[in-house]
């Protein structure tokens, strides 16, 4: 696989096509955006397994809904059935479900190297009943910032490799180190793309400030800004096709799969 390497505007050029394809089939997008967000909201009923559970999906979901934009950019309506398609060929779900057992134990281990180094302090805080919030924020600052940069690695190493696994039947190792070596290539497309995407979802919770601050209750709030995340969100799950078929190009060139 020949990755492109693509021009800084590229970051922006992969959310204009996002936002055109949701145009195109909003209501299918937006449905698939609430879907996702039911399974987060079912998954936290569940500590625990319910994240870990999710995030071995996460390869799968990524697949299917790069399958949806895909038929969407070639002029297809998507139904509900069409959503399943994709992880029908046995093959494929069994390389995704691989992905998403690899996914989740790298989560595992980048969440380990980012508290490991802090463990004292944070057992320390825990045991300290008397701890203010601030100095809670504090303690936790540090291994955040560190799970941030390490999970910005790890994001790379997948950010493809679904697509990769599922429309070209390349082996998971082998798709991780494409995807790597791609989003190292396009890594000023991606830093426009990534920083965009921080202002937009900044934009929406400075908006949820304001109509607090204008006397607006918490559930009026909420009411106004959650059609306006579903659709964001939808917009951003719309624009992983276009980054991946302006890196690889059309994913039916090689095959027919999907």
């Amino acid at each position: 696989m020949q990755a492109a390497k693509l021009p800084f505007l590229y970051g922006w050029y992969w959310i204009q096509e996002g936002m055109r394809l949701f145009k195109l089939q909003p209501a299918a997008l937006f449905f698939w955006s609430l879907i996702t967000s039911i399974l987060i909201n079912l998954s936290n009923i569940f500590p625990i397994v319910g994240q870990m559970v999710l995030i071995v999906l996460v390869p799968t979901m990524t697949f299917i809904i790069q399958n949806a934009c895909r038929r969407i950019h070639q002029g297809e309506v998507i139904r509900l059935g069409m959503w399943t398609e994709p992880l029908k060929p046995a093959p494929v779900r069994n390389r995704l479900i691989k992905l998403g057992l690899i996914y989740l134990l790298a989560c595992l281990v980048v969440g380990f190297v980012a508290t490991f180094p802090f463990v004292n302090e944070l057992s320390q805080l825990m045991d300290n009943s008397d701890a203010t919030p601030q100095e809670v924020m504090a303690a936790f600052r540090k291994p955040i910032i560190l799970f941030f940069v390490l999970y910005l690695g790890l994001s790379a190493l997948f950010w493809h490799a679904p697509a990769l696994v599922g429309w070209h039947a390349i082996p998971v190792k082998q798709a991780l180190f494409f995807s790597m070596v791609a989003c190292w290539r396009n890594k000023a497309a991606f830093l426009l793309y990534g920083l965009c995407w921080a202002a937009a979802f900044f934009a929406i919770q400075t908006l949820g400030g304001l109509l607090l601050g204008a006397g607006f209750s918490p559930g009026t709030a909420t009411m106004v800004l959650t059609p306006i995340n579903l659709t964001m969100a939808a917009i951003l799950y719309a624009s992983f096709y276009p980054a991946y078929r302006s890196v690889f190009g059309d994913p039916m060139r090689d095959t027919e799969q999907g």
